[in-house]
């Protein structure tokens, strides 16, 4: 299964990997997640979310109701940011990598500007390995192909690990079913 083998990759490379069945189960969750977490309507515990179909037929009433949640993404909120949220088309198996078509700004200010990086894909996103994903990527509608693997880590420093100097420094990973598949 897929599925279970990315969940391994990607958690061996410090990841959150969660999976549910319907967007309504995994927005509950994820909104209780924020609050858990701090979220808050101050620099450095908002959060920001960036557009994608997740939220495409759902009655977002509920997250204007989250004080410090953002659905418009700018430079200084996403700076500013303690969550960004986004959606991301593939994961691949064999690596525990996602892989986002990042043409749009607000997709990269979200996923690498925030200290926490919650991505949403869907279940049948899941592909094998890096030639499967280059198979699905039409470069004519993707001039930035963006590829995350864990957290943000570095040992360039003295050859000691640090992780979140250069992006985020936790990978929160959303799968859901409903979106597709049931890798």
């Amino acid at each position: 299964m897929l599925y279970e083998q990315f969940k391994t990759r990607a958690e061996g490379v410090s990841a959150e990997v969660y999976r549910f069945a319907t967007k309504y189960a995994a927005l509950a969750w994820l909104i209780e997640f924020l609050y858990r977490e701090g979220i808050a309507d101050t620099p450095q515990d908002s959060a920001l979310w960036a557009e994608g179909s997740f939220l495409a037929g759902m009655d977002v009433d509920e997250l204007k109701l989250v004080s410090g949640l953002k659905l418009e993404v700018t430079r200084e909120l996403a700076a500013d940011a303690k969550f960004g949220i986004s959606q991301m088309e593939w994961a691949l198996a064999d690596t525990g990598s996602l892989a986002q078509n990042s043409t749009a700004i607000e997709q990269r200010l979200v996923s690498s500007l925030s200290a926490i990086h919650i991505a949403i894909v869907p279940t049948a996103g899941i592909l094998l390995d890096m030639p499967a994903l280059l198979d699905k990527v039409n470069p004519k509608e993707c001039a930035y192909l963006a590829i995350i693997t864990g957290p943000s880590r570095t040992a360039d420093i003295e050859r000691v690990l640090t992780i979140g100097v250069h992006g985020p420094e936790r990978l929160v990973i959303i799968f859901v079913d409903e979106l597709g598949g049931d890798n």
